[in-house]
């Protein structure tokens, strides 16, 4: 065989190899989505408009999801002292799952003046699916705690999903439109959870999956080379 066929036939196979591994790559979207937050406060009702940003990375067999405010909601009438702010959230789930998961997060680090946009921290929890297949994750009720009163957020503008995940459940069962599949999370209790089954952030999808793929991939490579090493011992025999 010549050498430019030579070299022909190991692209091709490189190629081949490559599109393989490109497979493995998780399916995954993230979108900021703004939300205008309706809140019953004990001062009255407030409204305000976050950017909000949901991410999921795998961790053990579940998927960690943290949810994120670009900008403040509600305020206080005094100042909110060091640790005197407690925030959870629902997240709400769609596609192959349902019900909502809860998210919760560290109480604010720094004194927030009065009459100023509370700042949310990063608020995080663990979904672990029941099936395999897209999940959807949008952004359900906000409730602040502070000085013994609660303020409850409420999404008045039908918000999208911030984020949809590929995800593989425990055993690689295949998603559905019904069955039971429940979202396990760290956040604070009283969110309802359940229904059918859905991904990662960024790291997204079964590592598994991707390993796999990757070495069908490069199993793919190899037998293009033996191939090519074979017809070209085979044509210098015939030429002797």
């Amino acid at each position: 065989m010549s050498y430019p066929k030579r070299t022909a036939t190991l692209a091709s196979a490189a190629a081949l190899a490559g599109s393989v591994v490109l497979l493995a790559a998780p399916a995954a979207r993230a979108d900021v989505v703004d939300v205008n937050y309706q809140c019953k406060t004990p001062i009255g009702d407030k409204s305000a408009v976050s950017p909000i940003d949901i991410k999921g990375v795998k961790s053990g067999g579940g998927y960690k999801i943290t949810m994120s405010w670009q900008k403040g909601v509600s305020s206080s009438p005094v100042e909110l002292g060091k640790g005197a702010m407690s925030p959870s959230a629902t997240i709400k789930l769609g596609g192959a799952d349902s019900g909502t998961m809860a998210v919760s997060g560290p109480a604010n680090a720094e004194a927030i003046p009065a009459n100023t946009p509370i700042k949310i921290s990063d608020l995080s929890g663990t979904y672990t699916p029941k099936k395999s297949g897209k999940v959807t994750f949008t952004a359900g009720i906000l409730t602040i705690k502070a000085l013994g009163t609660t303020t409850t957020c409420t999404p008045s503008n039908t918000p999208k999903p911030s984020l949809t995940l590929d995800v593989t459940a425990a055993g690689g069962s295949s998603g559905g439109s019904s069955g039971g599949s429940s979202s396990g999370s760290s956040g604070s209790p009283g969110s309802s959870q359940g229904g059918d089954a859905a991904g990662q952030l960024p790291q997204t999808g079964p590592e598994d999956s991707a390993i796999a793929l990757g070495t069908l991939g490069g199993t793919v490579l190899l037998a293009g080379l033996g191939g090519v090493l074979w017809v070209t011992r085979r044509n210098q025999t015939v030429r002797r």
